[in-house]
């Protein structure tokens, strides 16, 4: 891949503050005709396809571990475009740093849906312990071997983004306000 070797992202981290998340870029910035960002799968090359089943384009992160804006376990921070979707409850998630893995992580990551994943970060975050943490990253290390559940390209989104999944809770509270 041509240029930078890196891509950055806005995501929220402890307490919702922003911060610049660090990976090896996979995918080019390739557009149609009218400057739209082509399919995600069109743009996932083989070089790309390899660092997301290895997961080795998560490695950069660890400069937002040194940084302080991340640990090594924890919820993994999620698009910035998620904040106003969160059930009340499920912004405990954020209370702690995000994690370069997490407890959905080991439990099965892409291949769980939102809500079962986001419950997994709560359960998480009520329950944390040295030794749990010292469990999941051992289970990370075991699925980055295995190179179980880790989203490739081709079946990386097979899901709904979180905000359109959940689209009906801004509605709601528009109609609250009425």
């Amino acid at each position: 891949m041509k240029g930078n070797p890196f891509f950055t992202q806005q995501r929220p981290g402890l307490h919702e503050r922003i911060f610049k998340l660090i990976k090896f870029r996979t995918m080019t910035n390739e557009r149609d005709k009218d400057g739209n960002l082509l399919p995600d799968s069109v743009r996932l090359n083989r070089y790309g396809r390899f660092l997301r089943s290895t997961s080795l384009d998560e490695l950069p992160e660890l400069i937002n571990i040194f940084k302080g804006d991340m640990s090594i376990v924890g919820p993994r921070p999620l698009l910035v475009k998620y904040l106003p979707f969160y059930k009340q409850e499920e912004r405990v998630r954020h209370s702690v740093r995000p994690g370069l893995t997490g407890f959905a992580q080991v439990n099965g990551r892409n291949n769980l849906d939102w809500d079962a994943r986001i419950e997994l970060d709560v359960q998480y975050v009520q329950k944390i312990t040295f030794l749990g943490d010292i469990k999941i990253i051992l289970q990370t290390v075991g699925k980055v071997l295995k190179r179980s559940d880790i989203a490739s390209g081709e079946d990386q989104l097979v899901m709904q983004d979180l905000d359109k999944e959940r689209a009906w809770m801004l509605k709601k509270e528009e109609e609250e306000k009425s």
